[in-house]
């Protein structure tokens, strides 16, 4: 049993592991089953017509806020479908209650649950349930990634034109069309890329070996916290897709001998492209998508 000063963050982290765990799996599941019970259909929209909500988000958000005030009540907790609690405890959570809501509307597998603890000494805690094939991945600060309770590290991959490469794209048409712009230009220098539909899985499945890299943009902090935590003690590395550390808007984690190769390249590709976010650049581009298609 732990001992010294290391020993109430011990037990903290454990608490924290617990009882994200336990309500990850308890709204996975009720999403999964009230879905095929049910059927579901989009209930309203986010940043675009594209960006939907459904009955099951705000039931898994209410289900895993609950579970947390009736254990922790002085916690702060930030959801994505609208909860925003300040805490007084130290600890706040950062939840994603569907990650891949798209997926989950259409039946599609890659969707899950996503919870992270935090304090001021980072993030404590990270949870990734995905419901379909009932895979539960965890994390906890210094003490390594595990699936179903086993410890997961993530690929030996070294060679960039070997690498497996995980993406995801934008629900705004201008920025979508910037990055399809810069796969295509990517695609002849890796093995393949993989656009799954959620963040969440996507880091996981890097932290379990089944891709070599994963980079995206424009995520939301919930999309990100707990994969992140997943993959970087799963033995990746991560920082900023330019440079610098890693941030909900700019991501970028792999395997440690491709991390830096792979920046490399966005760096390329993207000098090439021009200027992220740039309106006039990336209305063009959507105007000739449309005019051509």
């Amino acid at each position: 049993m732990p001992t010294g000063p290391a020993a109430p963050a011990d037990a903290l982290r454990a608490q924290l592991l617990q009882l994200a765990s336990d309500l990850a799996v308890q709204a996975g599941r009720m999403a999964r089953d009230g879905r095929t019970e049910r059927g579901v259909q989009a209930s309203a929209t986010k940043s675009s017509a594209t960006d939907m909500v459904t009955e099951f988000d705000k039931a898994s958000e209410a289900l895993i806020v609950g579970g947390i005030l009736a254990a922790r009540p002085g916690d702060g907790i930030v959801g994505e479908e609208g909860t925003d609690t300040v805490g007084t405890s130290g600890v706040d959570w950062l939840i994603d209650p569907i990650d891949g809501t798209t997926n989950f509307l259409y039946g599609l597998p890659g969707w899950a649950v996503s919870i992270a603890a935090r304090t001021d000494d980072g993030t404590q805690v990270g949870v990734v349930y995905v419901p379909s094939c009932d895979e539960l991945f965890t994390a906890a600060a210094g003490n390594g990634a595990c699936l179903n309770g086993r410890p997961i590290r993530c690929s030996t991959t070294s060679d960039l034109p070997l690498a497996l490469v995980a993406t995801g794209f934008s629900y705004l048409p201008q920025r979508r069309a910037l990055q399809a712009r810069r796969v295509a230009a990517m695609l002849p220098q890796v093995r393949d890329v993989r656009r799954l539909g959620a963040a969440a899985p996507d880091l996981c499945n890097l932290a379990a070996g089944r891709v070599d890299v994963y980079f995206e943009q424009w995520l939301g902090p919930w999309d990100l916290a707990a994969g992140e935590l997943i993959a970087r003690e799963a033995g990746c590395l991560v920082g900023g897709m330019h440079g610098g550390p890693v941030h909900h808007s700019s991501v970028l984690a792999a395997t440690p001998a491709l991390f830096a190769p792979m920046r490399g390249l966005i760096a390329r590709i993207d000098a090439e492209l021009g200027p992220p976010d740039d309106p006039e650049r990336d209305q063009a581009i959507g105007t000739k998508i449309q005019s051509e298609a």
